[in-house]
């Protein structure tokens, strides 16, 4: 008798594997996913501290492979991959006091801007000069996500990446949309070329307007940025001015580094003690102004007649006005002001800082984030408002522009106080909340980039480090380390003259959108052509 067995609960070691070429299959459909999140992480890399800015060119080779082409799900979908790739470890630091929920809602959020971008791109990826028009999707991209949601948030900007590259000279022609632009486009640029070399040697072909579009997408960007050296200088145009930036260090990092009354300013004080001892031992240069950070007085000295005294005794020691970050409050509202404090006439001069940190200096949605945590709230007990004018403090005929901390990340909030007449420009900061996090050189970068852009020394007086001295090409001739008490002096240019970007404010931006949308408008259209002509065949 002959039993066969029917029953489909077969162990596992008895069940058919797969055919090789269904998991090979499998496996190939998961290349183009791992692909973009790599060239994401590669794109990270690229930022500082790391000096490694020339990784953001293969990283956007990579990505303009695996969107060429693709559907707009598709799209979609790795444009988030690669967007989770690059801001995941980028805003890691978002994440030191509060937590991993904050940062990972925060890069949630902002990775659906890059899978929009990466729909745009792949839209446009089949046009003639395509990564012209790619290029200026993802600048469309950053544009956006600069200004919503609450304000919006630049950073990880790809200029901001370009501190230490050949590139850099660009933000003096049209600003980090003009730098940000070129080093995408010579990304796309490359991985065309690649392309068209392949299909070169499989055709035995060459398409030669098109070969000639990708050499150019490369070449431009590098020649552009080559040219662009001659609009930076370091020369004086208003004479020189000898400054002094003090790192007073904190008690602590951390969220609660100021919960000790007096302890930051008490720093900032001591150190400063020690530069006016310095100086009348003959050490170092009498500076003609001295530089504090933001939140370096953490009690407000209108309220605290203590905070005033020792803030004054400092100012009359070393002789000089000391512009002092504070944190004070007036006719109910609770602002980041930064002080001018002369040693004879006390308070002069004010500056509230205009672009606030939401989650950190106010809290959008106060009812839901309470609702989801109430520690959150707790730490923003109070919404801090914002200044209405732009910062430029006259001492002694030199005008220093202040864009205090975040500010330094929006474009529009550097160059109104050259606009203004700053001849060099301030950014005092506050970074002890992020402990020894990337934040710190994520910011110094920046504040880099802004020198070129419109050829000012740039100071970066730091509560904990790191604290710098800028000059107008982006060099650093001086910092400090972090969480030292620590001061810098030396003599800097003041420039008068202005940049291009600077004089063009906000039209490149303007017109690399509108290119963007034309190339969009033009791929739609292109393609319900072609389903209108495949639909009326018989």
């Amino acid at each position: 008798m002959t039993v066969t067995a029917t029953s489909v609960d077969q162990p596992d070691q008895l069940r058919p594997s797969p055919a090789p070429g269904a998991l090979g299959g499998r496996l190939l459909r998961l290349v183009p996913a791992t692909a973009s999140a790599l060239c994401g992480v590669l794109l990270y890399v690229s930022f500082p501290p790391r000096p490694l800015w020339w990784l953001a060119l293969p990283a956007f080779a990579g990505f303009g492979w695996v969107l060429r082409g693709r559907g707009w799900k598709a799209a979609l979908g790795l444009g988030y991959l690669f967007g989770l790739g690059f801001l995941l470890p980028l805003l890691v630091w978002t994440g030191v006091e509060v937590g991993p929920g904050p940062w990972l809602a925060l890069v949630a959020v902002e990775a659906v801007f890059v899978a929009l971008v990466g729909v745009g791109v792949a839209a446009v990826s089949k046009l003639p000069a395509w990564p012209v028009w790619a290029a200026a999707v993802w600048i469309a991209g950053e544009a956006v996500r600069a200004r919503v949601p609450f304000r919006g948030f630049p950073w990880g900007k790809i200029a901001f990446g370009q501190a230490d590259g050949v590139f850099l000279p660009l933000a003096a022609v049209g600003g980090t949309p003009v730098l940000g632009f070129g080093v995408v486009l010579c990304g796309f640029g490359l991985y065309e070329t690649g392309r068209l070399i392949a299909e070169r040697r499989r055709s035995r072909t060459l398409r030669r307007a098109a070969a000639a579009a990708a050499l150019l997408s490369v070449a431009v960007p590098v020649a552009g940025a080559l040219a662009a050296r001659d609009l930076v200088s370091d020369k004086a145009q208003a004479g020189t001015a000898t400054v002094a930036v003090i790192q007073g260090n904190v008690p602590r990092a951390g969220l609660e580094f100021s919960a000790q009354r007096r302890a930051v300013l008490d720093h900032h004080v001591r150190e400063t003690l020690k530069l006016a001892a310095d100086i009348k031992a003959g050490k170092v240069a009498k500076p003609d102004f001295v530089l504090w950070p933001e939140n370096s007085s953490d009690i407000d000295p209108y309220a605290n007649p203590d905070a005033a005294a020792v803030i004054e005794d400092a100012a009359k020691a070393v002789g000089v006005p000391v512009s002092v970050g504070a944190v004070v409050e007036r006719d109910g509202k609770l602002l980041n002001e930064q002080i001018l404090w002369d040693p004879a006439k006390g308070p002069t001069q004010t500056y509230d800082k205009r672009q606030v940190q939401p989650f950190g200096e106010y809290l959008p949605l106060r009812g839901l984030v309470g609702a989801i945590n109430k520690t959150w709230t707790g730490m923003v007990r109070q919404d801090f408002s914002r200044g209405s004018k732009p910062g430029v403090f006259d001492i002694d005929g030199a005008k220093v522009g202040l864009a205090t901390c975040y500010e330094a990340a929006f474009d529009w909030a550097v160059r109104d106080t050259v606009t203004h007449g700053a001849e060099m420009i301030s950014v005092p900061s506050n970074n002890a909340t992020f402990d020894r996090s990337e934040m710190t050189y994520q910011q110094l970068a920046m504040s880099r980039v802004r020198a070129v852009e419109h050829s000012r020394t740039v100071t970066v007086p730091v509560t904990s480090g790191v604290s710098a001295i800028i000059m107008p090409d982006g060099k650093v001739t001086q910092k400090t380390g972090m969480f030292v008490p620590a001061y810098l002096v030396q003599k800097v240019p003041l420039r008068t003259a202005t940049t291009p970007a600077t004089e063009l404010g906000i039209l490149p931006e303007i017109a690399l959108v509108l290119v963007a949308a034309g190339g969009i408008g033009w791929a739609i259209g292109s393609g319900l052509r072609a389903r209108r002509a495949v639909g009326a065949q018989p």
